[in-house]
């Protein structure tokens, strides 16, 4: 059933509630599309299903390294602490101050 409030665009809290959604409702869950459409709300068991399919395809253009790492440096001014950019298969080791991030990054 197709719900008159549903959208073909997601807003920025709507992916935060779709992926806080598909960690509860994993693929063993039964109603798991049902269960993670109404979580989200405004959205329908199809376009869950397809907004599902979409982040698989991101996370395997990611993964083939189809999608270059965004170099971050400029953000940060010489004195700012970071070790290493993170490399594919490795945990972020980013040490960074975060006074300077927390002025700096809402400015942005």
């Amino acid at each position: 059933m197709a719900s008159c409030s549903s959208s073909s665009t997601w807003t920025a809290k709507q992916k935060k509630l779709f992926e806080v959604a598909l960690a509860k409702y994993d693929k063993d869950t039964p109603d798991r599309w049902h269960n993670v459409a109404k979580a989200v709300g405004g959205k329908t068991v199809e376009e869950v299903k397809r907004q599902y399919q979409i982040l698989v395809e991101e996370i395997e253009r990611i993964d083939s390294d189809q999608v270059a790492i965004p170099n971050y440096r400029f953000l940060f001014p010489p004195h700012a602490k970071i070790s290493k950019a993170p490399m594919k298969n490795e945990p972020a080791d980013f040490v960074l101050e975060p006074l300077f991030l927390l002025c700096h990054m809402s400015a942005l």
